[in-house]
Parts: C-alpha cells; sequence; structure tokens
C-alpha cells in the first residue's frame, strides 16, 4: 500500500466521522427541544391542576396541610385554617399549633397522626374543641403527609363523615354493605367480607361474590321499587348455618343500603315454640277430656277432637273459628246446655269471665241427656280463656258406690267383736269400729275428727304400758320400708288381767290394719280342753291296755276250747249223735268268738292308727272265689247259694289281700244272715271310672230305711237291727284301702253292699313307706 493512499483514507475517515458528529449534534439538538418543549407543556399542568387544587380546596371551606419531617405548611386553605384555630380556641392561625392542639385533644388523635406522619398509614376522625369540632382526614403521599382540615358548623357536628361511618359499620359483627340496582355489591362491611371469604370490596367486585342470590334480588326489588324490603333468610356462614333478617332500604342519591340482622336464636326460639305448640295440641288431642281455646278475640283458636265429640259440632263449621258466643248459641239450640231461666244472663256471666285475671273456681254443668260436666275456665297465658270439660257422670256415680261400700264397711266393723282400726301411712286414724273404742275403754267423743297415732296411744296407754310395743307399731304403721311393715301377730297382757291377740296387716293403698282382740275366755277354754285331752289320751291308752289285755285272757282259753272241741270231733264215731251236735256248736262258738276279739282289735289299731297295709298284686278272680270257699261250708247248712261274677275280667288290683278277704267275709256273712233259705249271696267286682267296685249283693230281706243311716255305726246292738261290729270295721278297712262304702237297700228286696276301691291303694300315714 502506498503513503498516497494512506493519507488519501486517512482523509476521508476524518471527514466521515467530522459528518457523523454534526448528524449527532444535529439529532441531540432536535431531541434537546422536544424534551424542553415536553417540561414546558408538563409544568403548564402542573400549573393548572395546582391552581384547580387550590381553587377545589377553597371552595369547600377546608385547609389542606402539608407534613414532612414534623414540619407543617399550609398549602391552601388559610380562611379555613383560621376557623379551625378558632374552634380550638387559638389566636394565630398556626398549621403546627393546629396540628399540635389536635393532638392534645384526644389521645387516640395524636395516635393516629403519629401514624400517619411515621409510617404513612391514612386516618380519619373529630376532633372536639373547646368551641366546636374539626374534622381530621390524613393521607400520604411520598414523603409528605397531607391532612385537610374542617370546620363543622353546628348542624353538622353530630353526623360522621363518611370514613368514619364506614369504620362504624367495619365495626358491627353482623354483614352490612350497600348495593346497586341490579343487587350487586358496591361497598361492604368486614363481616360481610369474611363472610364471602374476600380480601376486601375490589375483591369481591371483581370476583362477582354474593352473600346469597335471594338477598341480591331482595336488594333489587327494593332498589327498582323504592320501598323498603324485609325477609328472614337461612344462611351458611362460617361453616354454620343462621338466620338473619335482610332489612334492604332505598339510600339517597343512589343505591341500596342492606343490613343482615342475627336472627337465629329468635328463629330457633320460634320453631321450638311452635313445635311445642303442636306437641301440645298433639296431646290435647290424645286426652279424654275436652278442650277448646278462644283467643283475645274471643274466636275459637284451637279444640281437640274429644270437644267435637262431646258437643257433636260439625268440624268444618269449628273450622270457621265461631266465636264464643256463637258456640254457646249453637248448643243452646241443640239444648245441650244446662237448663237456666235467663239465658241471656247466664251468656253474659259466661263471656264475662274473659275479663278474670285469675283461675276461677271449676263449674258444675248438668245436661238435659242426664250427664253431668265439669267446666273449669282459665286465662289463657297467651290471653284468651281456655275452657276445659270432664265428664263427671261415672266419677259421681263411683263416688255414691264409694260412699256406699264405706258405710257398708264402717258398718261391718262394727258389728265384729275384734277391735279393728286402719291407719294411714302419715299416721292418721282412718278407720275403727266401736269394739276398738271398747276396747280401750275410751270415749267414742275421743276418736272424733283428725287423730293420729300418738293419740291412740294416749288413750291406751292406761291399758297397755309397754311403750316398745307402741314403738314397734308405730314403725310398721309409718316405715315405708317392706320389711319393717310385713305381717305380725303377738299376745301381750293388759294391766286389767286381760290377755288380747294383736295383729298387723299392711293394705295396698298403704295403709295398715290393727287389730286387738280379747281372748282371755278362750285361753282359759283351751287350758280346759288341753286337760280334757290329756284326760282322753290317758283313757284312750287304758282302753287300749285293757283291750290288749283282756282279748290275750280271753284267746288263751279260747284256743284251749277249740283245740279240744276239734280232738273231740275227730272222735265223733264214740259219741252219740246229740254229743256230736254240742261239741259243733261249742266249736262254732268258740271261733265266733275269736273272730269278734279279732274284730275288736283291728278296730282299736285302726282307731289308734297302728294297722298297717301290706300292699300286694291281688287277682280280683282268686278274691272272689276264696271269699266264696270259706263260707261255704255256711252257705250249704243255710241253703244258700254263693255265686262269684266279673273277676277275671277286672284282673289285678293293688291291696292288702288279706284285708280285703276280711271286708268280703264280713259281706258275705251279713248277706247269709239276710238271706233265708233257697236265696242267693252274689260276689262281684267291676272296674269303672279308675276304680274298682267290690259288691255283695243277696237277695234276703233288705234292711229297713230307719236302720240304713246307722248300718256302719259301731257295736249297734242286734234289737235295732244292725250286724254288730262287722259293717263298722269294712268301712274303716276300706277307707284305710283310700275308697268307700255305700249301701242300696229296700226292704223285701235284699241288699248290696258296694266298695268303692282305688285302683291303687291309697295309703295311711301309718303305712307309708309302703307307697307304690
Amino acid at each position: 500500500m502506498t503513503p498516497s493512499f494512506l493519507i488519501l483514507a486517512a482523509a476521508a475517515g476524518c471527514i466521515c466521522l467530522a459528518v457523523g458528529a454534526t448528524l449527532w449534534m444535529l439529532a441531540q439538538s432536535r431531541r434537546t427541544d422536544e424534551r424542553v418543549r415536553a417540561l414546558q407543556a408538563e409544568l403548564t399542568l402542573a400549573r393548572a391542576r395546582t391552581e384547580a387544587a387550590q381553587a377545589s380546596a377553597e371552595a369547600f371551606d377546608s385547609a389542606l396541610v402539608a407534613v414532612e419531617d414534623g414540619r407543617a405548611v399550609l398549602a391552601s386553605g388559610a380562611e379555613s385554617l383560621a376557623a379551625c384555630a378558632a374552634l380550638f380556641g387559638l389566636e394565630a392561625s398556626d398549621p403546627q399549633g393546629v396540628i399540635n392542639a389536635l393532638m392534645r385533644a384526644d389521645p387516640d388523635h395524636a395516635r393516629r397522626l403519629r401514624a400517619l406522619f411515621e409510617r404513612g398509614e391514612p386516618c380519619a376522625f373529630e376532633a372536639r374543641g373547646t368551641r366546636g369540632v374539626v374534622s381530621v382526614e390524613g393521607r400520604a403521599a411520598g414523603a409528605l403527609a397531607w391532612l385537610r382540615l374542617t370546620a363543622l358548623e353546628a348542624g353538622d357536628s353530630g353526623l360522621p363523615t363518611a370514613a368514619r361511618f364506614a369504620a362504624f359499620l367495619d365495626a358491627r359483627a353482623e354483614p352490612a354493605w350497600i348495593a346497586g340496582a341490579d343487587g350487586g355489591v358496591l361497598w361492604a362491611n368486614k363481616a360481610w367480607l369474611t363472610a364471602v371469604e374476600a380480601d376486601d370490596c375490589a375483591d369481591a367486585i371483581a370476583r362477582g361474590l354474593s352473600l346469597d342470590r335471594s338477598t341480591d334480588s331482595l336488594a333489587s326489588e327494593a332498589a327498582n321499587l323504592g320501598q323498603r324490603r324485609e325477609a328472614t333468610k337461612w344462611l351458611a356462614i362460617g361453616g354454620r348455618r343462621r338466620a338473619f333478617k335482610i332489612v334492604a332500604e332505598p339510600l339517597e342519591g343512589g343505591g341500596v343500603g342492606v343490613i343482615a340482622q342475627d336472627q337465629t336464636e329468635v328463629e330457633k326460639t320460634r320453631e321450638t315454640l311452635q313445635r311445642h305448640v303442636q306437641a301440645h295440641d298433639e296431646t290435647l288431642n290424645h286426652i279424654a277430656e275436652a278442650v277448646a281455646i278462644f283467643g283475645q278475640d274471643r274466636r275459637l283458636s284451637f279444640h281437640n277432637a274429644a270437644f267435637a265429640e262431646l258437643w257433636d259440632l260439625e268440624p268444618a263449621w269449628l273450622a270457621e273459628r265461631p266465636t264464643h258466643g256463637e258456640v254457646l248459641d249453637r248448643l243452646r239450640q241443640r239444648q245441650r246446655l244446662p237448663a237456666t231461666a235467663d239465658y241471656a244472663a247466664w251468656k253474659a256471666s259466661e263471656l264475662a269471665r274473659y275479663e278474670a285475671l285469675k283461675p276461677q273456681a271449676d263449674d258444675p254443668w248438668s245436661l238435659p241427656n242426664g250427664r253431668t260436666l265439669r267446666v273449669v275456665h282459665q286465662p289463657h297465658p297467651m290471653g284468651g280463656l281456655l275452657l276445659l270439660f270432664s265428664d263427671i257422670t261415672d266419677e259421681l256415680k263411683l263416688k255414691a258406690e264409694y260412699r256406699g261400700l264405706v258405710n257398708v264397711q264402717q258398718a261391718t266393723l262394727d258389728k265384729l267383736s275384734d277391735a279393728v282400726a286402719v291407719f294411714g301411712a302419715d299416721g292418721r286414724l282412718r278407720l275403727h269400729n266401736e269394739a276398738f273404742v271398747g276396747f280401750w275403754k275410751a270415749a267414742p267423743a275421743d276418736f272424733a275428727g283428725v287423730v293420729h297415732f300418738e293419740r291412740v296411744v294416749e288413750l291406751a296407754a292406761p291399758r297397755l304400758h309397754d311403750q316398745t310395743f307402741w314403738l314397734e307399731l308405730k314403725g310398721r304403721i309409718a316405715d315405708p320400708d317392706p320389711q319393717a311393715r310385713a305381717p305380725a301377730s303377738g299376745e301381750l297382757r293388759t294391766s286389767d288381767d286381760r290377755i288380747a291377740s294383736w295383729l298387723s296387716r299392711p293394705l295396698p293403698d298403704g295403709a295398715t290394719l290393727i287389730a286387738f282382740a280379747d281372748i282371755t275366755e278362750k285361753r282359759r277354754m283351751e287350758s280346759a280342753l288341753a286337760d280334757r285331752s290329756a284326760a282322753l289320751n290317758e283313757a284312750e291308752r287304758l282302753k287300749r291296755e285293757f283291750v290288749g289285755n283282756v282279748s290275750y285272757e280271753l284267746r288263751t282259753p279260747l284256743t284251749t276250747i277249740i283245740g279240744y272241741s276239734e280232738l273231740l270231733e275227730r272222735a265223733g264215731e264214740s259219741l252219740s249223735e246229740r254229743a256230736r251236735g254240742h261239741v259243733a256248736s261249742v266249736r262254732t262258738a268258740a271261733t265266733q268268738l275269736a273272730r269278734s276279739i279279732d274284730d275288736v282289735l283291728d278296730m282299736a289299731a285302726i282307731d289308734a292308727g297302728e294297722l298297717a297295709l301290706d300292699i300286694g298284686d291281688i287277682k280280683v278272680e282268686e278274691l272272689l272265689a276264696g271269699a266264696a270257699q270259706r263260707r261255704a261250708h255256711d252257705s250249704e247248712a243255710s241253703q244258700i247259694s254263693i255265686v262269684t261274677e266279673g273277676g277275671e275280667a277286672v284282673g289285678l288290683i293293688r291291696g292288702d289281700a288279706q284285708r280285703l278277704g276280711q271286708i268280703l267275709d264280713h259281706l258275705v256273712e251279713n248277706g247269709l244272715r239276710q238271706t233265708p233259705p233257697g236265696g242267693t249271696v252274689t260276689i262281684s267286682a267291676v272296674r269303672a271310672a279308675g276304680e274298682v267296685r267290690l259288691q255283695v249283693s243277696d237277695t234276703g230281706r233288705g234292711i229297713p230305711f230307719h236302720v240304713q243311716a246307722h248300718i256302719f255305726d259301731r257295736f249297734v246292738g242286734r234289737e235295732r237291727g244292725g250286724p254288730g261290729l262287722g259293717l263298722a270295721l269294712v268301712k274303716a278297712l276300706v277307707e284305710l284301702h283310700g275308697g268307700w262304702v255305700d249301701l242300696e237297700s229296700e226292704p223285701g228286696a235284699g241288699a248290696v253292699f258296694t266298695c268303692h276301691l282305688p285302683e291303687t291303694a291309697q295309703l295311711g300315714a301309718a303305712q307309708q313307706e309302703l307307697g307304690l
């Protein structure tokens, strides 16, 4: 590259640099001019705004004070500042002096102003001076704090500012807000914002929040109609369902002020009251008494089903809520009211009860149909009159019957020889008879009126001094413990040497019956009877010993006589015919005498309860055949036939074979004795109705009717037509088996003896261990 070329290039670069610098300078100059013009325009605008702000501040009679670093400077409103200073009694209208006066007026004012100056917190309050009130509004802008001071007139001194009123509404615990014509919120207090979970009003408006759409509709309706609207709404706030009374009031200048008043407790109380009223009405509908409630207007406000049924009134007519007088007139037309000579006066007296303030006495109504009603007139707590109709016809009848029963009971007790008294649980003497008064040798007047147990003790103490007994008796009357009131009885001796028995019995109604009886003669009689019983027992013992001894003494020679007579009969060929007849007679008489002795011993054993049965299974057929066989010799001698029937069909019977055979022997012997030659004695047995019947019948001369009543008596003499001891023993042995015996006979037609025996023998006390 040549030097000239380099020089040329350098010159060209310098020229370009100079041209660029010139162009840059021209551009900067143009920008500077534009900036200057813009600043001049902004300065002009600022001057205009300042003048407008100054004018506006002065137009509203307010003083505007700027505060920076604790120094106050008046921005505008010198006259307003002077008015504010005058209200605080300051001679000079110095801004700093006015601010100092504001801070001295109230500690809260000083706190709010310091918060404004130091932290820029806005404030609004009213300061009261010695001569008036100054409205203060504070705002912060950058490093400056601005105060607008306004001297309030006398008529406006009590009205809060908008900010103060907003603070007042914010302090409410219940929602309050201002809504537009469409119901949307324009401003709301803190309670409303908390309920809808919004940060501030701008947030709520931006999100379209609402407390409830129905409240928006209510506010819109109030705005469109220009009228106050109220409604009660149940709203869910804070997770809890609450009742609010919503009041929407159109505001002057537009918008609607809405206030929500918490009515939860009121509504709950109203609902509770309504439920109680419904329950009360339902309860009244289930009671038997007729109930009617007339309101303050004297119209029927409630009646139960029993009321309509009692008076037979139409439900449709009662639903029209007739007046009390109309109800009485209809009942009179149907002849259902008590008969009265002056109905108008009677009706007026009934309606006059609405003026009474206290409950009135019950009024009995005697109706034409014979029923009696008890009518209760009672002022209703909510005004009006409550009527209660009770049918006491049956009650009066029962009372009359009860009084009759009491009179009968009293008359019955008075006829008793025992002294009877009834004491209530309270210790009062409820009932006593005449014998009770006489038992304690008292006068009837002593037991007249209300008599307590202590008074009875005083009257009875001269005859019975034992206080322990009276205390125990008092416990049985007054102590509610069932153990203490348990039945008790005993004996005691009185001071006049009487023996008395007493008893205590609890009654179902809680009362206690006390009875005393004079048993002096009874005890004397019992003592005499005891002595007599002892003597009889001793006589019975002597009788048994005598019978035993005599029987033993008689049996010994009888055994000898019977033995020798049998020997003589065996040696009969060496005896003459006449001698053999004498020997047979001696043996027969000895045998009969032995049987009589056995019967006497058996009867004595039965009387003493010492005869034991040997129970076992017995074939009835063999029992009948044995009885016939044992009397075959006698029947042949008497030319009388013995027939047995039914034994095989009966089968077995439980009993003592020896004693049942003894029964049949006596009955057959009796039949042979009563039957003439050529007759028949029948021994039969039959099973029927859970028993076995053993019968012995004959074709003899029968038994006279006057003898039949004593046929089973002991030791009936032959001169009276009785058979002796045999039939009495038959009756005793049958009864010992648990049965019974009867007789059927007519004179000249024979006799039938029937022994009714149970299929299974019922043992007596002397042989209980043998029961099967």
